[in-house]
């Protein structure tokens, strides 16, 4: 028997115990006895030197039941204590609690309310400054053109008056009567003369520019990007991708690789040089944006490309941004680029996007690159663009992924 046996007291055995209850199965005397070991009651005879217990540590049943007991008081006092704590939460905790988020909610709202109210009111006033501006080069165009009406009105009516007094010298006049005209003919026919043929004058244009607004631009990108059906769902042509690029099972991904594949099979449409790949998507018309996560690479090219963008070889006539046919936003290291037909625009830009959104709108005739994490316009080019439209990407460090 363990040392703890010695709570047995002397003699060889276990002593009798209280009043038989239940009965051991084996022995049929009471259970008298806690066998810790075993986490059981038994009876004097488990307990004792050759008892199926012995050994074990051996504990008297009511002094197991005692400590129970004194357990059981400690836990109702807890309870009663946890009861206490909950009723005073309920009652007085709560009911602040709740006071507090009413007011809250109500400041909350209201702050909603009065910053969407003076979005709203910046919102009509560039539009109103918008639309006078629209009306105001409208009307100067149009003026503009009313003059040129009068003045070519006039310079026709000087031309007939012209024409038709030399057509009168050469029908009447004999030849020493037109000798005596030659003043005179010389002078018309100066004034005719001085009478120029029309030229294109942007005067008589209606001037895009006066739209452009840097709030309203970016209004309009977030709400674009902002919203599911603004954002197209793209996919990479894998019969463009470069072999020095690897697409991903979903034709989201492409990753840059040092080693030109030798399993990439070539065919007129891949980029057998510079790791470029086209979108399987065009467009000719329309409203179109999505998003490309850029956060992982220093080196990249997104944008939109003709599809008549050569693939083969290392010219520039390959190399996006450095021909007619492609249109780019670039970052190499920490140079950030917009790049046109050879012509790279510098951007102040101090850190890289995360993410870089693309809106390309073909009716106003206007490609954005925009940062949906700040409400940044990073750029914008206004210009023709000869459809269809891809979007393009080109990356030569880890990985760039389209987002949906």
């Amino acid at each position: 028997m363990s040392a703890e046996g010695a709570e047995l007291g002397p003699g060889s055995g276990p002593g009798p115990g209280p009043e038989p209850g239940p009965l051991c199965p084996e022995h049929g005397q009471a259970l008298s006895w806690f066998c810790r070991s075993e986490r059981r009651p038994v009876c004097a005879a488990c307990a004792g030197l050759g008892g199926r217990c012995r050994g074990h540590r051996i504990r008297r049943a009511e002094e197991r039941a005692e400590e129970l007991r004194n357990k059981i008081v400690d836990q109702c006092e807890r309870l009663q204590l946890q009861s206490a704590a909950i009723t005073k939460y309920v009652a007085d905790v709560l009911p602040g609690k709740n006071q507090r988020a009413v007011s809250m909610a109500s400041a909350a709202r209201e702050l909603v309310i009065q910053r969407l109210s003076l979005v709203r009111s910046l919102c009509e006033s560039e539009e109103q400054r918008l639309l006078e501006q629209v009306h105001g080069e409208e009307e100067r165009a149009h003026q503009s053109i009313l003059t040129q009406r009068v003045h070519w009105a006039e310079a026709l009516q000087k031309l007939d008056t012209i024409r038709t007094s030399l057509v009168g010298m050469l029908t009447h006049l004999d030849d020493l009567q037109l000798i005596q005209k030659e003043q005179e003919i010389f002078e018309r026919t100066e004034e005719a003369e001085g009478i120029l043929d029309p030229q294109e004058s942007e005067m008589l244009n209606f001037n895009e520019k006066c739209t452009r607004s840097p709030l309203l631009t970016r209004l309009w990108a977030t709400a674009v990007l902002g919203s599911l059906s603004g954002t197209e769902d793209i996919r990479i042509d894998e019969r463009t991708v470069s072999p020095f690029l690897q697409l991903s099972d979903d034709r989201k991904t492409l990753t840059f690789s040092t080693k030109k594949s030798k399993t990439c099979a070539d065919g007129p449409e891949r980029f057998d040089h510079w790791p470029n790949a086209l979108a399987a998507t065009s467009f000719q018309n329309g409203l179109h944006a999505w998003m490309v996560n850029v956060q992982n690479s220093c080196a990249y090219k997104v944008g939109v490309a003709s599809g008549h963008l050569p693939r083969k070889g290392s010219g520039s006539d390959c190399r996006l941004g450095h021909n007619a046919f492609s249109w780019v936003f670039s970052r190499y290291d920490q140079e950030f680029r917009f790049s046109h037909n050879g012509q790279h625009e510098p951007l102040g830009l101090l850190r890289g996007p995360a993410q870089l959104g693309v809106l390309l709108d073909l009716q106003a005739r206007e490609l954005l690159f925009y940062e949906p994490a700040s409400g940044t316009v990073l750029y914008t080019h206004h210009g023709s663009f000869p459809g269809p439209l891809f979007p393009v990407f080109a990356v030569a460090d880890q990985t760039i992924s389209i987002v949906r």
